[in-house]
């Protein structure tokens, strides 16, 4: 199966330049913790929710902070004519639980999360498999030393 097939396509993208309440607010409405950041429409970064509560709130920059201060520059992404036991694999091996999804000339056409592989893949074990590689310990949002 191709991502393409998989993924989520109506994606909200954050400015920049909003604030990081702007980009809560946008995370509220869609029952999200996650916004691609784009600019001249090119994928400059990701937001989180946990960017916002630890880059943001928790180092003093308050509500007002642009998305630009928090976000995540090293973006992730896969393509959507990659299929989709490839991409877990590597968001298991990179312990991701979305990715942005590009097309070939490197524009933003969705998004790729663990939930849209579990509800597409007859397979169960494909995101199984992610998952029990994204939870092991020792990730870049681990709580363990």
């Amino acid at each position: 199966m191709k991502v393409s097939e998989a993924m989520t396509r109506d994606v909200s993208v954050a400015s920049p330049d909003e604030t990081i309440r702007q980009a809560a607010k946008t995370m509220a409405s869609l029952d999200a913790g996650v916004l691609p950041v784009g600019e001249n429409d090119h994928l400059i970064g990701m937001i989180t929710d946990r960017d916002i509560a630890i880059r943001g709130i928790a180092q003093g920059k308050g509500d007002k902070a642009k998305v630009r201060d928090v976000m995540t520059e090293d973006v992730k992404y896969c393509f959507d004519d990659q299929e989709v036991e490839e991409v877990t694999r590597n968001m298991a091996d990179i312990q991701v639980r979305r990715l942005p999804v590009l097309n070939r000339d490197k524009r933003l056409v969705g998004i790729l999360s663990l939930g849209d592989i579990a509800i597409s893949c007859d397979d169960a074990k494909v995101a199984g498999d992610a998952l029990q590689g994204i939870s092991r310990p020792g990730g870049e949002h681990t709580q363990t030393g």
